[in-house]
């Protein structure tokens, strides 16, 4: 996703508003818009890095953005439905039958989704309107949500802060992105399998009745 939006421009922006980049970033890409939050976390942890902008406050911005994010995310999945999600799916080419099995994989293990879905690529956009479309309590996706953000915040802007002495900011995104993208097709076999083995126990359950 990093593409929609160049590292240039994103790291023009941070340059000129600093903070604001970070948390309107973050919150607009857990709200459900493909915008690369990932990176810009990244970008400003590096500025930190750099002394041009604060540790704390580039911290503090990154969990604030992605716990109001995800709740603006939730909100819209709960009272937009369906319809939304499928509109969202269509952009990464994602087939409805496709969102149906991650909906009930997701409704199943609804508290690890949302906690661990911020380290992997589209689950991050896509966990807060699938809460809310799911009907996860909202208490229970509240503290998963901010339990995640803070770590996934802490690890994100800590790794920019010190590795970005160490290795250019290119380099370090491309490592973040890969093993994003690493989690997610680990996710999508483990969904995969199953649904494959519920089909199968479905299936060879109507064999014995039929007998």
């Amino acid at each position: 996703m990093s593409e929609l939006i160049s590292l240039d421009t994103i790291q023009k922006f941070a340059h000129e508003y600093g903070y604001w980049t970070v948390f309107l970033g973050i919150l607009l890409e857990n709200t459900g818009i493909p915008i690369p939050g990932e990176t810009i976390t990244l970008v400003g942890g590096f500025l930190a890095g750099n002394g041009e902008l604060k540790y704390w406050w580039v911290l503090g911005t990154a969990i604030a953005g992605a716990v109001l994010g995800d709740n603006f995310g939730y909100w819209i999945g709960y009272f937009g439905g369906w319809i939304l999600i499928t509109r969202l799916g269509r952009l990464f080419r994602i087939r409805e039958e496709q969102l149906i099995e991650v909906r009930e994989q997701f409704a199943e293990n609804a508290a690890k989704a949302v906690f661990w879905g911020r380290f992997i690529a589209l689950l991050r956009i896509f966990a807060g309107p699938l809460a809310g479309t799911a009907r996860m309590p909202y208490p229970k996706f509240l503290i998963c949500n901010l339990a995640g953000a803070a770590i996934w915040a802490s690890i994100m802007v800590s790794l920019a802060y010190f590795a970005g002495k160490l290795v250019p900011l290119e380099q370090l995104i491309a490592w973040v992105a890969r093993f994003a993208f690493v989690a997610l097709a680990i996710v999508a076999i483990w969904v995969a399998v199953s649904y494959w083995l519920d089909r199968r126990a479905k299936f060879s359950s109507q064999l014995e009745q039929q007998d």
